[in-house]
């Protein structure tokens, strides 16, 4: 093998051992573009919308690869689907290029319920929209704070500040809605339980102002009503002690004062009215 190399001259051998090198080179080139796909483009087809699945595999059939990137929520897309891919929908890229998707997620984030009584329903519903929360329903209950918010509800149901609930979730208020323009007699509390006089007030529109305890009370609610505010009855002016039952409006305001002992009621022999 070695005579049949030395046989010939030396710039044969130089000669062809350029040409072996040349044609690893070329074959080298020749692979490699075979390999990586040099030159072949591919266009992105658009998955957006599209379900994780669907559009891993629409986007693998076209040669590219597929990673996960991140997951958000928008509640008014699918579950799972593509909200965002890259490179974008019609960008021309070389073959076996990694496309990145973000995908929506099966299970919302939570958020704590803030304490919006008090507030305007504007401020509000902008407060809401900064947590990722809607504005469902308003209605209206005689109050002297006028548009305002009284009570929050989720499903119907009073939420509590600090609740754990779901991004995207309606949020309703009952607002105050002023003081109601007809007066009714004051209602008779006294010797109620301060459940039985919280159930009567809210038949009546009338608010519960403070409740003051008299003494050690150990369960409020069956705790007896002892003194309201306003009384039941107030001396009319000249008249020699008479007394007439006194007006409240809807939306107003009453004070109780509760004990655990029940109260011994006076009777009136005269009273008058208006």
């Amino acid at each position: 093998m070695f005579k049949f190399i030395t046989r010939k001259p030396l710039w044969v051998n130089i000669l062809t051992g350029l040409g072996f090198v040349v044609l690893i080179i070329v074959l080298f080139f020749v692979s490699l573009d075979m390999i990586t796909g040099y030159g072949k483009f591919e266009k992105v087809p658009s998955v957006t919308g599209q379900h994780i699945m669907a559009a891993q595999k629409i986007l693998e059939d076209k040669g590219f690869e597929v990673v996960l990137q991140d997951s958000v929520y928008v509640d008014s897309i699918a579950k799972q689907a593509v909200i965002r891919q890259t490179p974008e929908a019609d960008a021309v890229v070389k073959t076996g290029r990694t496309i990145y998707l973000t995908i929506n997620r099966i299970i919302p984030p939570q958020v704590e319920m803030p304490d919006l009584t008090g507030f305007s329903i504007r401020s509000a519903e902008m407060y809401l929209q900064s947590l990722g929360l809607k504005l469902g329903y308003i209605t209206y209950r005689p109050d002297i704070a006028r548009n305002a918010v009284l009570e929050q509800l989720l499903n119907g149901i009073p939420v509590k500040p600090g609740s754990k609930i779901a991004i995207g979730s309606q949020i309703s208020f009952v607002l105050g809605s002023g003081v109601g323009g007809e007066d009714t007699d004051v209602p008779d509390l006294i010797g109620l339980t301060l459940a039985e006089a919280k159930a009567l007030l809210a038949t009546l529109n009338i608010n519960l102002g403070s409740v003051l305890a008299s003494g050690s009370v150990a369960d409020s609610a069956m705790a007896f009503i002892i003194k309201q505010n306003p009384p039941l009855y107030s001396e009319i002016p000249g008249s020699n002690g008479e007394k007439q039952l006194n007006r409240i409006r809807q939306g107003q305001i009453m004070d109780l004062y509760i004990s655990e002992k029940p109260p011994v009621k006076d009777s009136l022999s005269s009273i008058t009215q208006q």
